[in-house]
């Protein structure tokens, strides 16, 4: 496993959440937090000058919720939702009548009396089968029917998790537009996710000149991994304990593609 460089003074750090700063739970509202999470996260904030955000399939209230008293930069709804600067207002994401009908077609499928759940985060619809396994492929096939007739919608997979969601923008697209503006200008991006829709995000942050950071098992093209949350946050807490160095400039990682 090719573990990342500490965190330097230099980087622009986007963290995931689910997965990635918290273990993923059966039902989106029954996860776990770390009564010293938000504690690193406001001290790390503070090492890095601010330029680290939340860039989460999550809805940036959720994320509120979470962590309050924080508030972080951050991108909900695989960037749908933006707030580029802590303490300011999100800008929300425009809702359009596809995720209703889109609803409304999951609600008759008779998938919900088997396990199946809908979160409904208005821009977008998440349909989580974590307690429901067997019906992935029929969830899959129901979705694709409908989003057949509703083109400005696409689908996103994650763990035992598919969404439906505006294609315009991904989290690649937020990581792009946090290192446009200060205090993320200028910095290395770094990107840390677990999941398929943070590849975009990775992807990102290296074709910007920074890295990205898999967490857990699969593929990614990230060029370092953390085997789980538990090791993420002893990065973290790493970093807020001990003034970290910045990588070599002379080394190239090598590629993590398992």
């Amino acid at each position: 496993m090719n573990a990342p460089p500490p965190v330097a003074d230099d980087f622009a750090l986007f963290l995931d959440f689910d997965g990635t700063l918290v273990e993923i739970a059966p039902t989106p509202t029954s996860i776990d937090i770390a009564p010293s999470l938000a504690g690193h996260l406001k001290r790390l904030e503070r090492r890095l000058a601010g330029a680290l955000a939340l860039v989460s399939g999550r809805s940036i209230r959720e994320l509120d919720d979470f962590l309050d008293p924080l508030d972080l930069p951050a991108a909900g709804l695989h960037g749908l939702e933006t707030r580029f600067r802590a303490g300011e207002p999100a800008e929300p994401a425009p809702v359009g009548p596809e995720i209703a009908m889109l609803k409304e077609a999951l609600s008759g499928s008779g998938l919900l009396s088997r396990g199946v759940t809908l979160e409904d985060k208005g821009a977008a619809l998440a349909v989580h089968y974590r307690i429901a396994p067997d019906c992935e492929e029929a969830v899959m096939e129901v979705m694709r029917q409908v989003l057949e007739g509703l083109p400005d919608l696409h689908l996103v997979r994650g763990k035992m998790v598919v969404e439906a969601k505006p294609a315009y923008r991904d989290k690649g697209w937020a990581v792009s537009r946090f290192m446009e503006m200060d205090p993320f200008r200028g910095r290395t991006p770094v990107f840390v996710g677990d999941d398929v829709t943070d590849e975009d995000g990775i992807r990102m942050a290296q074709a910007l000149g920074g890295f990205g950071i898999k967490i857990g098992d699969g593929h990614s093209e990230a060029r370092f991994r953390l085997a789980g949350v538990k090791e993420v946050h002893a990065w973290l807490e790493e970093t807020v304990s001990a003034r970290a160095r910045p990588p070599s400039r002379t080394t190239t990682p090598r590629s993590d593609s398992e």
